[in-house]
């Protein structure tokens, strides 16, 4: 490796670690999001592009059509339910990336915050680490229990078993909303109101 290449994979190793951090220190990782230079950038870009397409895929397990896809018998089953929820997913992700950043760029302009548009997406790709957290720890639970009635309208994945896997998946969506609230207070020097 020359020592050019080092630095730059060092820098991304640290981002691949700051990934796995948004759980437990979600200040430290975004204020490491504060160095907006092209080489910090690039070296989060892996990260986040593996947190939005995971959450995207949870994001759209999350779906009343997910309940459904089953029912069509043509649909053709559990393979075809892994290819929808990966490609349809991954478009679900890259698309609320991209405008969900727009929203938190504009709101954070709007209320006198100064940070770039690639910062506004980085801050929604790494606060979409719960989602994708989600894909990885609930939802293989959910499908063990539940199985193909997931994807399917009535059946045994209803009551209050259900309930708790969907309280579990509300509240990932409510944390990831906290670290995109969080996120903005961080990089963009943002503050809110006291009360006296």
């Amino acid at each position: 490796m020359n020592a050019a290449a080092e630095p730059e994979a060092s820098l991304q190793r640290e981002w691949w670690l700051r990934a796995l951090a948004i759980f437990r220190t979600p200040r430290t990782v975004f204020v490491g999001l504060r160095d907006d230079s092209p080489d910090a950038a690039e070296a989060r870009q892996e990260p986040v592009l593996a947190i939005i397409l995971m959450a995207g895929c949870a994001g759209v397990l999350s779906t009343s059509l997910a309940g459904r896809l089953l029912d069509d018998p043509d649909f053709g089953g559990a393979a075809a339910v892994l290819a929808w929820a990966f490609i349809g997913g991954g478009i679900y992700g890259v698309v609320v990336y991209w405008l969900g950043a727009l929203m938190v760029h504009a709101f954070t302009r709007g209320f006198g915050g100064s940070s770039s548009y690639r910062q506004a997406r980085h801050i929604v790709g790494f606060a979409a680490a719960p989602l994708a957290l989600s894909l990885l720890l609930v939802w293989p639970v959910r499908l063990a229990v539940y199985g193909g009635n997931l994807f399917r309208s009535g059946g045994s994945d209803s009551g209050a078993g259900d309930k708790i896997f969907e309280g579990l998946v509300i509240a990932s969506f409510a944390w990831t909303l906290a670290l995109v609230v969080i996120g903005v207070a961080t990089v963009s020097g943002l503050s809110w109101p006291r009360r006296r």
